[in-house]
């Protein structure tokens, strides 16, 4: 069952991501999901906003270190840590 930081994170995602009918759950690969550079980008900026915080990573090191919904939650979850 996901928390609330990653049911936030997957409804902002979905807003990117392409419809498939499919759940989208922290176990769902982000490029399964159709979210290409731009999108991810998108989502990245959305969270920095939401939560106060700041992602600094290029497009490049996004797509190696975030290959599914959870590990963007997690990489969230940890930045938001540090803030406090």
């Amino acid at each position: 069952m996901a928390d609330q930081l990653a049911t936030d994170i997957i409804s902002k995602i979905k807003a990117h991501a392409e419809p498939s009918g499919e759940e989208i759950t922290t176990n769902t690969e982000l490029t399964a999901l159709g979210i290409h550079s731009l999108e991810l980008t998108e989502i990245i900026f959305d969270l920095e906003e939401e939560y106060g915080i700041e992602i600094e990573m290029n497009t490049v090191d996004a797509w190696s270190n975030l290959k599914n919904v959870g590990d963007m939650v997690e990489a969230v979850r940890a930045l938001i840590a540090k803030k406090a």
